[in-house]
């Protein structure tokens, strides 16, 4: 990981870990239909519009700060991805899963049904659903989506991706998971660690919270 030279234009585009897995099937199938933009770095408390040299200088500390070099770890890039809302918003919409984090008993299952907040003029669901990553489907015995039935969501939720921790997405309005039963997965511990995260495909917005699976000893 680096810094960008932000004295020109760049464009620094990169495969997401997901991507790289899916592109990794090598089956003549994988194509790129969307992309993303963010602005994890800027500081937009920077903008100054008392800059005694006028208004061309109003942002020069936010032009100056340094960009970092793409690199495909959701968790630590990207959190803050543009999107397009309805003119007259006032306020970002945000996702609420009923949980900051998720502790489950081995074999126990769980049903999120997530909501979005300060969304289309108040809490609500949305009319496109939810997509799911759990970024280690081995800890699951289920993880599905319930509630949209299209092609898209179908081919989604039927599919698992390949890597070292193997991630599942789901496309629905609720999420049903299971935790394993294999107690070969825990070896010598007692929880197996792993992150859910959900995005909402109308509002863009997006949520990652932990999942601890708890052993249940014999």
């Amino acid at each position: 990981m680096g810094y960008l030279n932000n004295s020109v234009v760049t464009v620094d585009a990169i495969l997401t870990k997901k991507g790289r897995e899916l592109l990794a099937k090598n089956d003549g199938s994988f194509r790129i239909t969307q992309f993303a933009l963010a602005d994890d770095e800027i500081d937009y408390t920077l903008y100054n519009p008392t800059h005694p040299s006028g208004s061309a200088y109003y942002g020069q500390a936010i032009d100056n700060m340094p960009l970092l070099e793409a690199f495909p770890d959701e968790t630590q890039i990207m959190k803050y991805k543009l999107t397009t809302l309805p003119r007259g918003t006032a306020k970002m919409p945000i996702l609420d899963l009923g949980y900051t984090s998720i502790v489950i008993k081995q074999g126990a299952s769980l049903a999120i049904t997530p909501q979005t907040l300060n969304y289309a003029g108040g809490n609500t669901y949305e009319a496109s659903g939810y997509t799911a990553t759990i970024s280690d489907v081995r800890t699951m015995s289920t993880f599905e989506g319930v509630g949209i039935n299209t092609p898209q969501a179908a081919s989604l939720n039927a599919t698992t991706t390949l890597g070292t921790n193997v991630s599942k997405t789901v496309v629905g309005t609720t999420i049903n998971m299971r935790a394993t039963t294999v107690n070969t997965l825990f070896g010598t511990n007692n929880s197996l660690y792993t992150t859910l995260t959900v995005v909402g495909r109308d509002s863009g917005a997006r949520i990652t919270i932990p999942v601890t699976i708890t052993k249940v000893n014999s």
